[in-house]
């Protein structure tokens, strides 16, 4: 019988190393309906990757581009910062500005003449404002001229300008400050309203505190306008403002005790204070505006003002403490005080309000984004009034709050 080429002593090397190389190869060789299975679960893998893709993307796109055109204020890196602070990636956002974060520079002059304000209407102390409210039966309060921080002052720093004018009287005026001896190229503005003359409404945001049975527009359209004299920003985004906010019975959040508040009566009047002490909810109020905690209590800076800056008193660019700051408050005889602009600490920003006679002030909004204050001249169109930066080096447009605003603001009317 023929000997197997694979069996035997004289068997060829070569061949049996072949033919169990086959042996192998077939023992290990999937069957056909094995390998189906297996391309089968590869591809379904892919499939579900593929889709878990496409998904992450569509919302991305839908999320930034709404947060990318959505009605209202904020540059497109303020907009790009927001949504990435919204979306848990504020750690992030907060190195990049920490990179590239300027300090203010030290020394020098202001950008513009601190003579402005309300250059061309009637200088504080005119004797015909002075007639016209006689005619009024109201007595205009002249605030004092403001000593300035800086040390000598500049030619029309701390030197009050009217306005604007109801009937006449002057109700609301203005001027410039520096912040401190270091910082003397920066001017802040400063602004005194009569409550007698002035009415004051709160307006909600489009997108914080967002849609809400407010019954006030996040704007100040057409056919409303006739009697505005001045718009100014609210505060933290309601989230991060530590309390809550209240318009017309609605709400978003909660009013926190002890918050600092700004309370809207129904007459057009304002009061300031710490939510359960110094005011309270009432049949009167129309809206409340709460913003951290009071930075001047009882006509005294807290020494908190100073205590975990960043996480007390808001994230800043580059986590400087020397930015853009607002604040409000109200003096002994009831006129509301105004101040923003650049280079400020939180105690300088207090130490101004103060300075103007506020005897309770808040921080409201930071940044440079956010923060604006226009004051409106009726000319010849008193319906549609023109309106003007307070501080020529303010980010914002003077008709910012003409176009939805997405942030909640105050308008200031004529009584």
């Amino acid at each position: 019988m023929p000997r197997s080429a694979t069996s035997g002593p004289e068997a060829d090397p070569a061949a049996v190393r072949d033919a169990a190389a086959g042996r192998g190869w077939r023992r290990s060789r999937p069957q056909p309906s094995a390998r189906v299975r297996l391309r089968l679960r590869d591809r379904r893998g892919v499939r579900m990757a593929l889709t878990a893709v496409v998904v992450f993307v569509a919302w991305f796109a839908w999320s930034m581009g709404h947060a990318l055109t959505a009605p209202g204020g904020g540059s497109l890196s303020d907009r790009l910062a927001e949504w990435a602070r919204d979306h848990y990636l504020g750690p992030l956002v907060t190195f990049g500005e920490w990179l590239t974060y300027e300090p203010p520079k030290v020394g020098g002059k202001p950008s513009f003449a601190l003579t402005a304000p309300g250059s061309g209407q009637l200088p504080a102390g005119n004797p015909a404002a002075a007639k016209a409210a006689q005619g009024r039966q109201v007595r205009p309060v002249f605030p004092a001229r403001l000593a300035s921080p800086a040390g000598k002052p500049l030619p029309g720093e701390g030197h009050w300008r009217v306005l604007g004018s109801v009937s006449g009287v002057p109700a609301m005026f203005g001027t410039y400050l520096r912040p401190d001896h270091v910082h003397t190229s920066y001017a802040e503005g400063i602004v005194s309203m009569d409550q007698r003359l002035l009415a004051f409404q709160l307006h909600p945001g489009a997108e914080d505190p967002g849609p809400g049975s407010w019954r006030v527009p996040p704007t100040i359209p057409p056919g409303s306008r006739s009697g505005l004299l001045a718009t100014f920003n609210g505060g933290f985004k309601i989230a991060s403002a530590g309390g809550g906010f209240y318009l017309n019975g609605a709400h978003k959040g909660s009013l926190q005790r002890g918050a600092a508040s700004m309370v809207y009566y129904r007459d057009g009047r304002i009061a300031i204070g710490a939510w359960g002490s110094d005011v309270h909810m009432t049949p009167a109020v129309k809206g409340v505006r709460q913003n951290l905690r009071l930075i001047v209590d009882h006509g005294h800076v807290p020494a908190s003002v100073d205590v975990s800056v960043q996480s007390n008193w808001g994230a800043t660019l580059g986590g400087g403490a020397y930015v853009w700051r607002s604040g409000v408050g109200i003096t002994a005889d009831g006129r509301v005080i105004f101040v923003y602009g650049p280079a400020l600490n939180v105690r300088e920003l207090a130490g101004l309000l103060q300075r103007a006679g506020c005897v309770r002030a808040m921080q409201l909004d930071i940044n440079p984004d956010w923060m604006s204050f226009m004051y409106y001249r009726p000319g010849r169109h008193p319906a549609d009034p023109r309106p003007a930066n307070l501080l020529p080096d303010q980010v914002q447009s003077p008709d910012r709050f003409y176009a939805i605003s997405s942030r909640d603001f105050t308008a200031v009317f004529a009584r």
